[in-house]
C-alpha cells in the first residue's frame, strides 16, 4: 500500500497550497461571468489504482476501474454515486474487490480549479481465490478522501482524489474483521447541461424625422378683379433645444467583468459613449461610480468584489480622459438590490437576481432629446 500513501501525502500537500487561493477565489453565486457551476448532473468514468490491505492480499496493487453518477446539490455540495472494480493474478492467485458506494463531495470553490474533500459509506465485496482455497465477503465500509476538479469547458472536466476506506469484514473468511484500501482515481466528467447564456441586448439609437408644412401658392387672380390677400402669418418660432437630460447609466456587471474578476473586459461600447459624454460635458458636476451585487456570498466578499469593479470603471473612464477628481467611485455590496427571488433551484436564482448585480453611473449628461 506505499504507493497509494505516497500519492495522498502529496495530494495533502498540493491542497494545503492551493486551498487559499481557491477560497478566496470560492463562488460567489451572486457574480456572473465565467461562471463554473453549471450543471445539476454529470457522469464521470475513471482509473484506478487500488491497494488492498495486506492482510487478504498480501499487499499487492491492482489496476481498475468505475463510474461515478454525480449530481449538484447546493453551491458547495455535491453527491456521488460510484461503482469500481479491480482484479489482480498472481502466482496463481486471483484476487477480486467491487465496491458500490454514495459520497457527500464538499467543494471549496465553484471555479475551474475546484479543492474538494468526500466522505461516503457503502458496500464492499472482496473474493480471493488460490489453488487450495476460496475466500468471500461483502461488508460495508466507510471512507474518507481528498481531491480536486478542474473544469476545462462548460461541460467537460476531470476529477482527481485519493482515498482510504475501511471495511468491516464479515464472517471470518480473510482471517481478520477489518481490512482498510487505498484507492487513488482520475477520471473525466461530463456534465448533461450547462448554464444558458442570454442573447446581447442591442441598444438602438433614437431616429428623428423632421416635416416641413406644405407650401400652399395661390392661384393668379382674373385680369378684371383685383384680389388682396391677407398678409402671411409669421414663421413659427423656432424650436429651442431642449437642456441635456441627466440619467443615471445601469450596467449590468455580466458585461463588463468575467467570473470573480475586477478586471475589464473588452469591447465596452457603453462605457466608451458615457467617457464620450463626460468629456463633451466638462461642468457636469461631481459623478458617482457604485458598484453592486446581489445577496449570495458573505457581505464582506460582496463588498470588497464591488469597491473594485467600481474603482475599476473609475480608472477606464480617467484613462478615456474624464477628470479623475470629478469621479467618485463607491463599492455598495449588496445593499439597494432591485431583484427578490425565492427560486430553489440554485441556477435559476442566479439568474433572476441578475439585475441587482450591476454598476451605476449617477448624474451621466446624456445629450438626447426629451418628450
Amino acid at each position: 500500500m506505499k504507493t497509494t500513501y505516497k500519492l495522498s501525502v502529496v495530494a495533502a500537500f498540493v491542497l494545503l497550497a492551493v486551498t487559499p487561493a481557491a477560497v478566496a477565489q470560492s463562488y460567489a453565486p451572486g457574480e456572473s461571468g465565467n461562471t463554473n457551476y453549471k450543471s445539476s448532473g454529470y457522469i464521470l468514468p475513471s482509473y484506478n489504482r487500488i491497494d488492498p490491505d495486506n492482510r487478504i492480499n498480501a499487499g499487492k496493487s491492482m489496476n481498475g476501474g468505475g463510474i461515478r453518477l454525480g449530481s449538484v446539490m447546493s453551491p458547495n455540495w455535491d453527491v456521488q454515486l460510484g461503482l469500481n472494480y479491480g482484479r489482480v493474478n498472481e502466482a496463481g492467485n486471483r484476487y477480486e474487490q467491487m465496491t458500490l458506494g454514495l459520497d457527500g463531495v464538499y467543494l471549496f470553490s465553484r471555479s475551474d480549479f475546484r479543492p474538494l474533500i468526500l466522505v461516503g459509506a457503502g458496500a464492499q465485496r472482496d473474493r480471493l481465490k488460490t489453488p487450495l482455497s476460496q475466500a468471500n465477503s461483502t461488508s460495508p465500509f466507510v471512507g474518507v478522501g481528498v481531491g480536486f476538479q478542474w473544469a476545462f469547458t462548460d461541460q467537460w472536466g476531470m476529477q482527481v482524489d485519493v482515498r482510504r476506506n475501511h471495511a468491516f469484514l464479515r464472517g471470518n473468511s480473510f482471517g481478520t474483521k477489518r481490512a482498510n484500501t487505498d484507492i487513488a482515481t482520475v477520471g473525466l466528467m461530463y456534465s448533461f447541461d450547462k448554464a444558458s447564456k442570454p442573447a446581447p441586448r442591442v441598444a438602438q439609437a433614437p431616429v428623428y424625422v423632421e416635416s416641413a408644412a406644405p407650401l400652399v401658392v395661390a392661384p393668379p387672380a382674373p385680369p378684371p378683379v383685383v384680389v388682396v390677400f391677407p398678409p402671411p402669418p409669421p414663421p413659427p418660432p423656432t424650436p429651442i433645444a431642449p437642456a441635456p437630460k441627466f440619467e443615471r447609466m445601469t450596467l449590468k456587471a455580466s458585461k463588463l467583468f468575467n467570473f470573480d474578476s475586477a478586471e475589464l473586459r473588452a469591447p465596452m461600447p457603453r462605457l466608451d459613449e458615457a467617457a464620450e459624454t463626460l468629456v463633451k460635458f466638462p461642468d457636469s458636476g461631481t459623478i458617482v461610480i457604485s458598484g453592486y451585487t446581489d445577496r449570495l456570498g458573505s457581505d464582506a466578499y460582496n463588498q470588497v468584489l464591488s469597491q473594485k469593479r467600481a474603482d475599476a470603471v473609475k480608472g477606464y473612464l480617467v484613462n478615456r480622459g474624464v477628470a479623475a477628481s470629478r469621479l467618485t467611485a463607491v463599492g455598495k455590496g449588496e445593499s439597494n438590490p432591485v431583484a427578490t427571488c425565492s427560486d430553489k433551484n440554485v441556477q435559476k436564482l442566479r439568474e433572476c437576481l441578475e439585475p441587482s448585480r450591476r454598476v451605476e453611473i449617477d448624474q451621466i449628461t446624456l445629450e438626447r432629446r426629451v418628450p
